[in-house]
This record gives structure tokens, sequence and C-alpha cells, in this order.
């Protein structure tokens, strides 16, 4: 019997510490490692820096949850995509969303300043226009981020890695949002998947973490665990740990997660202090039928909001707020808000009017009810 997914993110891919038999994973500090009298070494260990035991089972369990044959851990996602990005040859084309992560774009961008790639970028939601790019000038890399944050639009993966692969050219797809819970791009066709590990996949706002897979090694693949090593781009042992200790409840935490944002994004959408709702799960979403054909169980936890009333009238409703936490970073256990247009600064492509919610996994009427009182509408109970 294969397990499930959610079998083997709880149980730890079922591997049982010897030799007591412990069934909490094991935390492997130790940074070098005893060589055999012989000069060769038993444990199959020489230095964590090469490969820690203390990424084994986690790299393993996402490895088998992406459907792919390898995973990396690195100590950010933005290290795990300079990891990626860094294995291209110099000045290698990378085409990148227009909306997308603010501070990847941002370094890609500087990347470029520097010669080491070339940059450009297309829309999220134009198929057919991403088709006719990829023909006139193929990139040596496809980057997709599906939905794109902060504005949630969709990209179609099978269609974009069909066009991307009949030029030569290779897909990554930022992962971070969906997760591997929702969507796994690899079965779609991409070679590899990004995940900053500190959202959803830790998911307990206490690791920094990054982490890439890929469909099977490839070239560039051997490039990017050479640059690991070599660059020096490793987690700590301990976040490792936790970081597998998020990822044994991620099918739980995101599903009940999801569950309440797509209540939220209902709510909102009839809300007249509200102009629109950015939410892949409704149907009125000029990307709703693709999301729902390439995510499987929900369509996120992550949505945005455009406040009636402009930039002044979104800053006064987050700072309003009290059970949402106005705070950096998404995908944890309690649930934030942002005005990221303020957070991304000079040059942001963010509508000013926009709130950016991160949901997480608290009773999903106090989230609607902290929503209410910070439009005005109600008070919560108790205040």
């Amino acid at each position: 019997m294969k397990p499930a997914p959610e079998t083997l993110a709880a149980q730890a891919m079922g591997w049982v510490a010897q030799p007591f038999h412990d069934l909490a994973p094991p935390l492997h500090p130790s940074s070098t490692f005893e060589r055999g009298g012989d000069g060769d070494y038993p444990g199959g260990r020489v230095y964590a820096r090469d490969h820690s035991p203390a990424y084994d089972q986690a790299e393993a369990l996402l490895a088998a949850l992406e459907g792919g044959e390898q995973a990396l851990l690195f100590p950010s996602g933005m290290a795990a995509a300079t990891a990626l990005l860094h294995a291209l040859p110099a000045g290698a084309e990378v085409l990148a969303p227009r909306a997308m992560y603010w501070s990847l774009r941002n370094w890609m961008r500087e990347l470029d300043a520097r010669g080491l790639i070339a940059i450009d970028f297309y829309d999220n939601g134009d198929s057919a226009a991403l088709a006719s790019r990829l023909a006139a000038r193929p990139p040596a890399l496809l980057w997709i981020e599906t939905p794109a944050n902060p504005t949630w639009e969709i990209t179609d993966i099978a269609a974009a890695c069909s066009a991307a692969h009949a030029h030569g050219t290779l897909v990554a797809v930022d992962s971070t949002v969906p997760t591997p819970v929702l969507s796994r791009p690899l079965a779609l066709g991409a070679d590899f998947v990004m995940h900053s590990a500190t959202k959803y996949l830790n998911g307990h706002s206490d690791v920094v973490a990054g982490a890439l897979a890929c469909r099977q090694p490839c070239p560039l693949w051997q490039r990017v665990r050479v640059n690991r090593t070599q660059g020096g781009a490793i987690l700590g042992a301990f976040e490792a740990w936790l970081l597998l200790r998020g990822m044994r409840t991620v099918h739980l935490r995101v599903r009940h997660a999801c569950a309440s944002a797509q209540r939220i994004a209902e709510h909102c959408a009839v809300d007249p202090r509200i102009a629109a709702v950015l939410y892949p799960g409704l149907p009125t979403h000029p990307g709703h039928t693709v999301a729902a054909a390439q995510m499987d169980g929900g369509f996120g936890a992550m949505l945005s909001l455009c406040i009636a009333g402009g930039e002044q009238a979104a800053r006064d409703t987050a700072a309003r707020l009290q059970v949402f936490k106005r705070a950096t970073s998404l995908g944890a256990v309690e649930s934030l808000v942002e005005h990221r247009a303020s957070v991304e600064g000079p040059g942001s492509l963010c509508p000013p009017d926009l709130l950016r919610l991160s949901i997480g996994i608290e009773a999903v009427d106090d989230l609607i009810a902290d929503l209410d009182q910070a439009l005005g509408r109600t008070s919560l109970p108790g205040t």
C-alpha cells in the first residue's frame, strides 16, 4: 500500500529512529563525522556543509509531497531562488511574472544590473501572450508564481510548461502559497519547485528556511547542489528539525486556513466598504477556472482586499484590526495583515488601497468579526 501524502507527512515518512524506536525525529547537530582507521567514512558523512543528516528526513518528505526525485533545504527562500539563478550560465535570460514576491523581483533586477542574468517580465494570466514570447525569444528559465503575491493572479502551469519546453526552456515554480497540499507543479510539467519554507511548510513563525525540489536531476540541478555546498547556503540542524516538525501538520493547517479564506472572501465580496476582493476562489476572479483545474482542495489561504476610500482608508482599517496581527510574512498559524504598498516602498506595483491578508487557523467567525469592526460596521464582542 502506498501511503497518502497526509500519512507521509504526519509520520515524517514513517522513519523510526534507532536504537530507541522514538517516533519524534532525532536532531543531528554534528558538524563533522569520524573517519575510520582505513580512511573511509563508515557513516557515509564527512562534513555537515556537504550533506548533513539533519536534512535527510525533511528533504525526503518534501520530494515525496512534490512528486519529485530530490529536494534541497536552504537557509531561506531567497537563498533557494538565488542558488537556482546562480546555477544558470552568466547572462542567461530569465522570464519572470510582473506580479510576484517583491523582494525576489527586486533581487532579479539587481542580478540583471550586475550582468549575472538578463531579466524580462510577462503578464501572469495571459497564456497566449506568454507562449508567443517564449517562441519569439526562448529564455533559459521561465519563473512562475501562482497565485501571485499580493494580487493573486493565476498562471496556467501546464500550458506554460508545454510552451516553454517546446523551445528548450526550463521552468521553475514558486509554490510557496499553494504548497504541495493544493498544487503539484512537477506533475504539471515544471522542472523545479521553490518554497519559502518559512511560510506554510513550517507554519509557526519560528523558522526562516527555503527549499527546492526537482522533477528529475539534470545538469542545472547538479550545479544548484554545488552552489549550496560551496557557497555555504546551508540550513542549521535545529531549523531543519523545526521545519520537519511543521511539515507534519501542513495538510491540516493549509486546508483549515483555505476554508476560512474562502468564507472571508465571500463575506467581504458583498461589503460596500471593500472595493474589490482579490481571491481565486471567487467565481468572479479571472483566473478562477484555471485555479480550480490546477489546485486541489482549496484556492489558498491568502487574499487581498482593496478598501473603498483609498490608501488612508486601507491604513486606518489595518490599524483598527485586533485579531489580525500587523506583521510581515504569511502562512503561519496566526492571521496577519499588511499594507503592502508601504511595505514594498518606492516603485511598488501594488495598489495603494490594498491590504494583504494571510489567514491562519483561528476561528473564522473571530476573523470575520475583526474585519467587520475594523471596517467600522460593528464592535468585537466584549469591546
